[in-house]
């Protein structure tokens, strides 16, 4: 037999320079066959490779259905957190404070993303988008929904031509920014029943008086869209409110638990004046709001999925370098069936979401029942998950340096807000038994 490297060392030579080879075939000699046989299955069981194999909560592979566009964004969305979100956001959650700093920087990717502002193009974003932005910060997330899909959505989709050519320019390039406030202190499921906010008409001028609560973005917006009632014919109309009109009263809320890094308000609208030219003219009664909501309870539905998999990976990142009686806790099987469990609640939201995307892009409208269902089921398993995240990662799981901590308590915000569980729960049950259960 000839060796290709110079003599080969013996085996048992080389069995005795790394272990104590006398002992070892002392505690064979005194061993079963049985009990030889476990200790070789343990060691199998032990072995792992020497690094973990990469953390991707997309396990199906859902990517491969992007368009070359969703691809792009999802990159270019992933580098813009990684960058300029994630090294500073838990300071600002900590204080209760906005980040004003990462404003430029998203207006920079939203060019980057979609290019220069032209009129008539469509403000729909993707839910790649959402779901990039959830992953990224559910704070950023809703600071970017507010003033995109809400506030320019409502001007885009009710506003006239006149309305649109003054705002929406600058509010694409964040030079301005929106905010929008349907509920109120006393209305919240039951604003289709009624608002108190009401608006009333003499002449050119629309006089509003009322309160409204959770208002994202109020205390820097430069304008507001404010849903009141109209005192003539009952029906709900959107009017756009500046920032600096008389009568209008915008203050921050504190003690928030969740979304801390994004302002909410309470407004107050004491004998606010402003002109016709200012009500949004295609806001004609609630079922316009009712099917604004349905396209935001779409993109609400794929946040969820993005901060569930940001848990997920958060949690197996760090279960991987967590190491705990010699070994990392992913080895144990405590540990294994609950990283499992998170993930078969984002692969079932992604592909959930993953098929209202297909019916969107065929060009039809996701009906508010279909939206309703989305939007309950994804935030209770997101719910579950990111609970399931913060419990797996032990006492290390409220701590903000961790970040499970951030998504624990912003998933709270988003299982409450674009209607709750309950009244999403009614809508669909409306649709598949023909009876309404909401009184």
């Amino acid at each position: 037999m000839h060796e290709r490297h110079g003599a080969a060392q013996d085996p048992w030579d080389a069995l005795r320079d790394r272990v104590d080879a006398d002992r070892l075939l002392r505690v064979l000699d005194g061993a079963s066959l049985d009990d030889i046989e476990q200790a070789l299955r343990k060691a199998d069981r032990d072995e792992r490779p020497s690094a973990p194999p990469p953390v991707d909560g997309d396990f199906y592979g859902f990517v491969e259905t992007f368009t070359d566009d969703e691809r792009r964004h999802q990159k270019l969305l992933r580098e813009f957190f990684a960058r300029d979100v994630h090294p500073i956001i838990d300071g600002y959650w900590d204080r209760g404070a906005f980040p004003h700093e990462v404003v430029p920087r998203l207006a920079a990717l939203v060019q980057e993303m979609y290019g220069p502002y032209a009129p008539g193009m469509s403000l729909q974003r993707s839910g790649v988008v959402s779901l990039e932005m959830g992953r990224g910060d559910p704070s950023i997330s809703t600071f970017f929904g507010v003033h995109w899909g809400l506030c320019m959505g409502s001007i885009q989709r009710f506003g006239s031509d006149e309305q649109m050519q003054h705002w929406l320019p600058a509010m694409y390039t964040f030079d301005r920014i929106g905010s929008w406030a349907l509920t109120e202190p006393l209305h919240g499921s039951d604003a289709a029943g009624g608002l108190d906010t009401t608006a009333t008409r003499d002449g050119d001028i629309w006089t509003l008086h009322g309160e409204k609560k959770w208002s994202g973005n109020a205390t820097i917006a430069d304008v507001n869209v404010i849903w009141a009632r109209d005192t003539s014919d009952g029906q709900v109309k959107g009017f756009l409110v500046e920032r600096d009109t008389p009568g209008y009263e915008v203050r921050k809320l504190h003690g928030k638990i969740g979304k801390r890094a994004v302002d909410n308000v309470d407004i107050a609208l004491r004998g606010v004046r402003i002109p016709e030219s200012q009500r949004l003219p295609g806001a004609r009664s609630f079922r316009d709001v009712s099917d604004q909501l349905a396209a935001g309870r779409t993109g609400v539905s794929w946040e969820a999925v993005g901060i569930a998999m940001a848990a997920y990976e958060h949690a197996l990142e760090y279960c991987n370098h967590r190491e705990q009686f010699g070994k990392p806790i992913t080895s144990f099987q405590l540990v294994q069936e609950q990283l499992v469990r998170m993930l078969g609640n984002v692969t079932a939201m992604y592909a959930m979401m993953n098929r209202l995307a297909q019916i969107q892009r065929s060009g039809a409208v996701i009906s508010a029942e279909r939206a309703g269902l989305a939007k309950a089921w994804c935030t209770t398993k997101m719910r579950e998950t990111v609970a399931i995240a913060r419990g797996v990662v032990g006492g290390n799981g409220i701590l903000l340096e961790h970040r499970i901590a951030r998504y624990f308590a912003d998933a709270e915000a988003v299982y409450s807000y674009e209607g709750s569980y309950e009244m999403n729960t009614l809508i669909v049950g409306r649709a598949i038994t023909g009876i309404s259960a909401f009184v």
